[in-house]
């Protein structure tokens, strides 16, 4: 009988140590989840350098990590000393993101001004809690997890995960989500600074269109209109972000062929000959020939080389014909031709926006590509294109010429 209690005891000591290992194998496991989750996270924020689509990726992995209901990523506005809400995940996101919080204002505005993490464990009973949030979206904030985000030593925003689904959010949890806070801090700052770079691309392309349109008074601004006419008329073709970032620097490039062409031919104030229409016909060719020797900027080739070219494949430089002509192309040569008819030149009158129009739609399926022209007038209709003028001028008879 005295031999029972003792194997009793062996066997109450034996199912705690197997509880233990159950306790280690479960932390184990939500670690190796993790850790899981974190490579995820480094895969996705290093996918993409747009900085929205980090962020948004971002956020969401955040809460999925945290296995919050809802998470948010606030950024610093430092001119009007305020936080924004970049990103709100949850069916009221929407609602929350018109909301702005002074630094200092709210527990998130409270991260932001100390620079340091915070658990709260019941928000209602914190008095650096600010409701409108709650009020403007009709969500009940329980609990929250709050980190800043930091770019070197400068806090430029706060992450917050909010109402943990099982359990309480913990120490643990809160390294966990600055680890990943630090992550998302320097994707944006990598996207940013990708960003800063694009942009100082784009002026410099710009600079360069500009100052060969200087040797032509008679077509300035004639780059930037065209880009203007080409990105309205994409935005209702579905085209592919990638192929819109290529049409864009195109467009900016297209006539960039022309500081090869003599002066006496580009700045002659009357109609070109044919002579001199042969010798202006070669800037698409020398355009593209000048970019062969850039070679990240070969992708534009196409789009610069032939805008020129007809649906009917009557154009140059090589005659292609309909989808033959890529379509980066096929866009802006209804741009190109829309702002030359619509503009001044020495020896015309721009024709007028409607009649311009009608001239598009005369040569659809000739000139042009119809599901250009589509899209082109589309755009004109929502008033996303329009000239530079406004004018009643004579018809012009013949097909559009563009140079």
């Amino acid at each position: 009988m005295s031999e029972e209690p003792e194997e009793v005891e062996k066997l109450r000591n034996r199912l705690k140590e197997l509880e233990s290992w159950k306790i280690l194998v479960q932390k184990e496991s939500a670690k190796e989840e993790q850790l899981r989750t974190l490579t995820k996270l480094s895969a996705i924020l290093n996918s993409t350098l747009d900085p929205k689509e980090v962020q948004k990726r971002a956020m969401e992995a955040a809460t999925e990590l945290m296995d919050a209901e809802v998470g948010s990523l606030l950024l610093v506005d430092e001119k009007n000393n305020e936080l924004y809400f970049e990103v709100a995940l949850g069916e009221k996101g929407a609602q929350v993101k018109e909301l702005r919080l002074k630094i200092g204002e709210g527990i998130a505005g409270w991260v932001a001004q100390q620079g340091e993490p915070l658990i709260v464990e019941d928000v209602q009973k914190d008095p650096r809690f600010a409701k409108k949030a709650d009020k403007k979206s009709s969500f009940v904030t329980r609990n929250m997890i709050c980190v800043p985000v930091r770019i070197k030593d400068k806090t430029i925003g706060v992450l917050q995960a909010i109402n943990k689904k099982e359990g309480a959010f913990v120490q643990e949890h809160l390294e966990l989500f600055q680890m990943l806070a630090n992550q998302v801090g320097i994707a944006i700052e990598n996207a940013r600074l990708m960003e800063d770079l694009r942009q100082t691309f784009y002026e410099t392309a710009e600079a360069l269109a500009e100052a060969i349109e200087k040797r032509d008074p008679y077509t300035g601004g004639h780059t930037k209109r065209v880009l203007t006419y080409s990105m309205a008329a994409a935005g209702y073709m579905g085209l592919s972000p990638e192929e819109m970032e290529q049409l864009k620097l195109s467009a900016i490039l297209h006539d960039i062929g022309k500081i090869g062409v003599e002066d006496r031919v580009l700045r002659k104030q009357a109609s070109l000959n044919d002579e001199e229409f042969g010798l202006m016909k070669t800037h698409p060719k020398m355009g593209a020939e000048i970019m062969q020797h850039v070679e990240k900027l070969k992708y534009v080739i196409p789009g610069m080389k032939y805008h020129h070219e007809r649906f009917d494949g009557k154009g140059y430089p090589e005659g292609l014909k309909g989808v033959e002509i890529p379509i980066i192309a096929r866009i802006i040569s209804v741009a190109d031709t829309f702002d030359a008819m619509t503009s001044d030149r020495p020896y015309r009158k721009g024709l007028s926006d409607e009649t311009a129009i009608s001239e598009l739609m005369k040569f659809s399926a000739i000139q042009f590509d119809p599901d250009v022209v589509k899209a082109f007038i589309e755009a004109h209709k929502d008033g996303k294109i329009i000239s530079c003028k406004f004018k009643s001028c004579e018809e012009k008879t013949g097909e559009p010429k563009t140079i």
